[in-house]
């Protein structure tokens, strides 16, 4: 029995608790996920609302037949001006390189097909809506134009601090808001700018100018996806003060509906101890890590805590991932010569339907696939393998042939993934899994590895071409 179309629950920022999603329209709900600022390449951290933002929006197109997913591209902002200015090109210079290689990041993590968004509006496409909605909260008394600014009034809106729940001063300590003459309150915050001769800029009510960030969230996603939107998510660091604002600004332009019915917030990556931020400067690149990694373990890795939990990133957790998947695959690999179509177990599917609980999910994977190295009739087998394919489908793993996988293992001379097998091997032995011992060890010599077991320990070596 497939899962209810109302079995989802999801947690929900703004009420603070785990609420059972449905959405507005019964056949299409709508999400909108926060991307990226191109203006260099995005390190690991940036990559974890894509994936697992991804998950959710496979999980909504099986689940509802259909989903309208936007993540936006911010091609307009002072970080790019920056670049741009020292390398004296033009903005679009910067953020079709950046832009380029974030599509391409996400693609080697398995962000792509039915785990990609359809709609990726860029904030430079999107002035004129950006403007009306502008003049719209000034006619409504949401927003005022000074000295070449417009700002949203904060205390306009009632409900402002209602997603972060910060009280006043919290909120202008964490905002780290612009103390400027021309505001009428210190929380208010800018919608539009004026543009000096060698900056970008487009003309307006108000002069030539640019967009404040958090404005042209607001108007993407009410032109793609309309007035109220069934998700809203990105990075808890987005939380405040981009996301409250997005809320004030698209509900006074909206006329008090809701703007975003439910929202999510992924936690962030820790390096070193310390959050991984540019600013903190221990960032890793996507861009980087897929040439040093397979990018699937780092799919993997991303996946391996529950999304709303920060994640403590390292080499041994690639390391530990890549070795996860040299057993799953090693698994698929016994069983080659079995035919099977992949099919989701509703194991899986429960766990998914728990709030992502993509641990809980990949934990899954494990005993399914535990059981198939167990299995003795070609029945059990089938039935396994199918599970473990289609477990793997709705988590983006196990996508590639066995041979495909391992080929890329003796590629790079891998010694920490084939001491891993070297290990399971030992555990295997131990408890007396002869036949996947000996798989093991099979799977090593196909490798071009020879295992020689001695009094003290297996020593191991390549094989000379």
């Amino acid at each position: 029995m497939s899962p209810s179309t109302t079995s989802l629950h999801l947690y929900n920022t703004l009420s603070r608790r785990t609420e059972p999603f449905a959405p507005l329209s019964p056949d299409c709900p709508t999400m909108y996920v926060c991307g990226p600022t191109v203006y260099n390449y995005v390190h690991i951290g940036n990559a974890r609302g894509p994936v697992v933002f991804g998950v959710l929006a496979a999980l909504l197109r099986r689940r509802y037949g259909g989903l309208r997913y936007a993540r936006n591209i911010t091609d307009v902002d002072d970080k790019i001006n920056a670049a741009a200015k020292e390398l004296g090109t033009p903005i679009s210079t910067i953020t079709d390189k950046y832009a380029a290689a974030y599509r391409e990041d996400m693609a080697a993590l398995g962000v792509a097909g039915e785990f990609a968004p359809d709609i990726e509006p860029a904030a430079t496409a999107h002035m004129p809506q950006m403007i009306a909605m502008i003049e719209r909260l000034i006619a409504d008394g949401h927003a005022y134009a000074a000295e070449g600014h417009v700002l949203f009034a904060v205390g306009s809106f009632d409900g402002y601090g209602k997603l972060s729940r910060r009280d006043t001063d919290e909120m202008l300590a964490g905002a780290r808001v612009e103390v400027a003459p021309y505001k009428r309150d210190a929380g208010d915050f800018v919608l539009w700018k004026p543009s000096s001769d060698d900056l970008p800029g487009w003309e307006s009510p108000w002069g030539r100018g640019r967009p404040g960030w958090h404005i042209e969230c607001s108007a993407m996603a009410e032109a793609h996806l309309g007035e109220t939107i069934d998700i809203h998510a990105g990075g808890v660091d987005l939380a405040f003060p981009h996301h409250e604002n997005e809320v004030a600004q698209s509900e006074c332009a909206h006329g008090g509906k809701p703007f975003a019915r439910f929202w999510l917030h992924n936690g962030m990556l820790n390096f070193g101890g310390a959050k991984m931020a540019k600013s903190v400067g221990n960032i890793q690149r996507v861009h980087d890590l897929v040439q040093r990694h397979p990018p699937e373990a780092l799919r993997y890795a991303l996946l391996s805590a529950h999304y709303r939990q920060p994640l403590e990133w390292s080499d041994g957790l690639i390391e530990q991932c890549v070795r996860t998947l040299d057993r799953l695959y090693g698994t698929l690999r016994d069983l080659v010569d079995v035919e099977a179509e992949p099919a989701t177990p509703t194991s899986i599917e429960a766990a998914l339907d728990d709030d992502l609980n993509t641990p809980a999910a990949l934990a899954e994977i494990a005993r399914i696939a535990g059981e198939a190295r167990k299995a003795a009739s070609a029945e059990e087998k089938a039935a396994l393998k199918a599970q473990l394919l289609g477990a793997g489908k709705v988590l983006g793993l196990l996508q590639r042939t066995p041979a495909e996988w391992f080929a890329r293992g003796a590629d790079n001379g891998d010694d920490g993934r084939i001491q891993g097998l070297i290990d399971e091997r030992i555990e295997a032995k131990k408890s007396r899994d002869f036949a996947r011992a000996d798989a093991i060890r099979q799977q090593l010599a196909d490798e071009g590895i020879l295992l020689e077991d001695t009094p003290q320990g297996v020593r191991w070596v390549r094989k000379r071409a």
